[in-house]
């Protein structure tokens, strides 16, 4: 018994002529090559793609678009490696003709035309919309924090500057003293040990300047922190620990799980975000009403009007806030609100009345009590420790009352959620390994989000609705 055994390699074989012959028919590579072949570069904002009459040649932005596409799809983003597969893969041999772009060409094409990459995203959702992939009907939204180019060393807030230059000013204070006891000492000011204290006094001076500068540029343009290496990103709470980074919105459609609707931003919570996502995915679905669900992190008032308004139902179940819910009182949702005689039901039975307005952070609040009723009730210390309990009512809050009563009929859309908006995370991040980004700046890491995004949809499509059989009639 033998084992199995290769060819000779200096023997003559009778390969197939034709590189196309090494690429299946049913290879998504073909669908790559058909869809990008389909778009308008010129309208999606590419830039070159009109060749000039003078100079050297320049290399087709479709054919650079393809490769990318194809190295986001099959989880290769670096220019370096990108370059190094054109002159190695069949299948990007096949896709480029040959072509061997070199990594700087590459890169450079990303970041160029990186407002252009949007578009194309979009142009495969719109894409998928027609092959009917899309339910049309339900979208969950969520957001995740995606690591920058930027490590927390080199992110500045004013707490962690005032802290450093404390340190400066601390060990700066420590070495001066153990100078001055090394002068004594020693008798002079030459020894050693003196010489590296000096060194080290030199340098904390040269710190405490710097962090002295940044502390004073960010009372100069007001922001909260400031990252050296990337300047949009910021320090965003991730779990297991706070890194540096943005965060990336998408909203997903349940049918397939495809991303609709996805949007990278540096602001760090997710309030006031739902509007804008949700309303996104709703325009390029092309539907009149569409219902969205998200977590607690989205629950503002104002952004869930906006959705009502704009014909987005949504679904957002109410977080625990307020000072009630830490000291392990009674909470306002176990207070029923009567529309009819604009009274809330404690839990005592007693009515509470509107009594006074106010505003706070621009909200105007309806205040209802009634202290007579409360300095009489046994439940008093179960409720408030004051004398008596107000609850206040945003003016608009029947909005919030209506996406209560809906979310009260529907409790399984949660679930839902968590199935539908999860999976894209965790597909980009673990299977794609593609959960940091490798340029900097907010439009350069729209650009790779877009991809990251696209390239997503494409892998999901194989298997919702194997698009690749349709690539001809995309011509």
């Amino acid at each position: 018994m033998h084992h199995v055994e290769g060819c000779d390699r200096d023997q003559a074989q009778l390969l197939p002529a034709r590189v196309d012959d090494y690429v299946h028919r049913d290879n998504p590579v073909r669908f790559i090559d058909a869809f990008v072949d389909d778009l308008d570069l010129n309208e999606a904002g590419f830039a070159r793609v009109e060749p000039k009459d003078t100079g050297r040649p320049a290399y087709d932005p479709a054919d650079l678009l393809k490769l990318y596409i194809y190295g986001y799809v099959n989880r290769v983003r670096s220019s370096r490696r990108l370059e190094t597969e054109a002159g190695r893969n069949l299948e990007v041999i096949w896709l480029l003709c040959g072509l061997r772009p070199d990594f700087k060409t590459i890169a450079d094409f990303r970041k160029d035309n990186r407002n252009a990459f949007k578009a194309v995203f979009r142009e495969f959702v719109l894409l998928c919309r027609k092959l009917d992939l899309f339910g049309r009907e339900l979208v969950a939204v969520d957001g995740t924090r995606l690591k920058a180019v930027n490590s927390t060393d080199r992110n500045f807030t004013r707490e962690k500057l005032k802290r450093l230059i404390q340190w400066a000013d601390e060990r700066r204070a420590d070495y001066l003293a153990r100078l001055d006891q090394a002068d004594s000492e020693d008798g002079t000011a030459t020894s050693t040990p003196a010489k590296n204290l000096a060194e080290k006094i030199a340098i904390l001076k040269e710190r405490r300047g710097r962090y002295a500068e940044l502390s004073q540029e960010l009372e100069r343009t007001g922001e909260s922190q400031i990252s050296l290496t990337d300047p949009d990103s910021r320090a965003m709470a991730s779990y297991p620990k706070v890194g540096v980074g943005y965060n990336a919105q998408v909203a997903v459609d349940a049918k397939h799980k495809l991303i609709v609707a996805q949007e990278v931003t540096n602001v760090g919570s997710d309030l006031g975000l739902l509007a804008q996502t949700a309303g996104a995915a709703k325009e390029v679905l092309g539907v009149e009403r569409i219902d969205a669900v998200a977590d607690k992190g989205y629950f503002k008032g104002e952004d869930i009007q906006a959705c009502e308004e704009a014909g987005i139902d949504t679904y957002v179940a109410r977080p625990q806030r307020g000072s009630a819910v830490s000291h392990g009182l009674f909470r306002k949702e176990e207070f029923r609100y009567d529309a009819g005689s604009d009274t809330y039901l404690c839990p005592g039975g007693q009515r509470l009345e509107p009594r006074y307005h106010s505003e706070v952070k621009g909200h105007a609040l309806v205040n209802y009590c009634n202290p007579g009723a409360c300095r009489t009730c046994p439940l008093r210390p179960r409720c408030t420790p004051n004398s008596y309990r107000r609850i206040s009512r945003w003016a608009n809050e029947a909005v919030l009352d209506r996406m209560a009563e809906r979310l009260a009929a529907r409790p399984e859309i949660l679930r839902v959620r968590r199935e539908t908006v999860e999976h894209p995370f965790g597909s980009i991040k673990q299977w794609m390994n593609q959960g940091y980004f490798l340029m900097r700046g907010l439009e350069k890491v729209r650009a790779e989000f877009s991809l990251t995004a696209l390239a997503y949809n494409f892998t999901r499509t194989e298997d919702a609705g194997r698009p690749v059989t349709t690539a001809a009639s995309l011509r």
